[in-house]
């Protein structure tokens, strides 16, 4: 496996993330933001972002299947989200990051933002790494 996850005794252990991830496969993966769309590139789950949040997680899963990437070759996520609040959307994030991920748990960040497109509240954008050779 081109990824181990760390996580260091003198830091919190996070629930769906790891603090560090060294990568050391040789073929690089950079995903473009994903986003709430379907096929046509239309907005699904205007307003509810449970909905926006699995779909951007699926598109996510989609753009990787397209590379050859697995989940598990993810090392770093970043989430983008539409007037960010922790409490009420960590817990959405962290369903559809699982239903990805399973118990893989790339490095992460969220980044608040104060807008999208219109309608749109939720962005997720990937670094994986494969090892060609396995």
């Amino acid at each position: 496996m081109p990824l181990e996850c760390i996580n260091p005794s003198d830091l919190p252990v996070p629930e769906i993330y790891s603090q560090v991830v060294i990568a050391t496969g040789s073929k690089l993966v950079f995903v473009s933001g994903q986003q709430p769309e379907d096929i046509h590139g239309k907005l699904v789950g205007h307003g509810d972002f449970a909905v926006q949040a699995r779909l951007a997680f699926g598109n996510l899963g989609r753009a990787l299947a397209a590379t050859g990437a697995r989940p598990e070759h993810v090392c770093k996520i970043t989430i983008y989200i539409v007037d960010y609040k922790r409490d009420e959307h960590v817990p959405i994030i962290e369903q559809a990051q699982i239903e990805l991920f399973g118990d893989h748990k790339p490095a992460n960040v969220v980044v608040g933002i104060a807008v999208m497109s219109p309608g749109y509240l939720i962005e997720v954008d990937a670094i994986a790494i494969i090892d060609p050779l396995g």
